[in-house]
């Protein structure tokens, strides 16, 4: 399982641990992942994503999952967020002319 968020495609960054000396040794930055459940109102069911604590908080303040992904640009989601998206966009274009 690679270290890469699904909704916003945070992943693993290399630098530098830099001792008083200044001496300097390769390092890695890992994204903070959690493991969390978000529900689709649209589609009226839960999906378990891999996102990192930033994403959950972005999901959040947009008003939950339908409307992060149908913003989000599809480069920086994973194939499983992108499948959702469509599931999403087909759902709501079929509602919409019924609505009417």
């Amino acid at each position: 399982m690679s270290r890469v968020c699904e909704l916003s495609g945070k992943g693993v960054m290399s630098g530098n641990n830099v001792s008083h000396a200044k001496n300097r040794t390769r390092r890695r930055f890992l994204p903070n992942l959690c493991q969390v459940s978000l529900a689709s109102d649209v589609l009226g069911r839960s999906f378990r994503l891999r996102i990192s604590a930033r994403a959950l908080r972005s999901v959040e303040h947009r008003g939950g999952l339908d409307p992060y992904l149908l913003k989000a640009s599809d480069l920086e989601l994973s194939q499983n967020a992108r499948r959702i998206k469509r599931e999403i966009k087909k759902k709501t274009a079929a509602a919409a002319p019924t609505a009417s």
